[in-house]
């Protein structure tokens, strides 16, 4: 019986999702310039004329990954500025890093391929760095002003809210290089640890 197109549609993504997977693991642990794209789809576990048949070059890629990564930053951003509770805002962030992490090496791996793109990306024919840090400068803004307002409101400590976001933010990228490093032995610290310098 001849499948769906939903069907194909399906194993297509499967196989996107194989790849993206395949990519970001070899890309943070070998680096960018380091991996082939032979290696890729044995990685991934298929053939190298498939991977061809989704991605034309390696940094084709490597630049999707990025932009489903500045995705989720702009998903951060639109929460952090919507109108609701900043504690409740900062507490499911929290918490959906920290299921994140304690479930597997993903964000781990794009937060690391984030700061890639950000510090060396010499090796890709065109340059993502500048929407990158663009974003990142709205992320750190929008946060910042999450925890002003929050303070304002007596949920969280006082001090530079500016500071307290990059601290924030500083743990995160700290612990995703410590999640990748230490991989079994790794122990994700609670959320309350990783708030307990904002929440009063």
């Amino acid at each position: 019986m001849p499948r769906t197109k939903e069907q194909y549609e399906e194993m297509r993504h499967a196989t996107r999702e194989k790849i993206h997977s395949a990519a970001m693991r070899l890309f943070v642990h070998q680096g960018f310039g380091s991996t082939s794209v032979q290696n890729i789809a044995d990685k991934a576990g298929i053939s190298i004329g498939l991977l061809y048949r989704h991605y034309r070059t390696k940094e084709q890629l490597f630049h999707e990954l990025v932009a489903h990564a500045v995705e989720g930053l702009n998903r951060n951003i639109a929460a952090f500025e919507s109108e609701q509770s900043p504690k409740e805002v900062i507490a499911q962030f929290v918490d959906e890093v920290y299921n994140d992490f304690i479930n597997g090496e993903e964000l781990a791996n794009l937060l690391i391929l984030i700061k890639q793109s950000l510090l060396d990306s010499s090796g890709t024919d065109t340059n993502p760095s500048e929407e990158v840090l663009k974003v990142n400068a709205r992320l750190l803004d929008a946060t910042a002003a999450l925890i002003r307002k929050g303070q304002q409101t007596g949920q969280f400590r006082s001090g530079n809210a500016h500071e307290m976001a990059i601290f924030l933010y500083a743990s995160i990228q700290g612990l995703a290089e410590m999640r990748v490093l230490l991989k079994s032995n790794f122990t994700m610290p609670s959320p309350s640890v990783l708030t307990a310098f904002l929440f009063k």
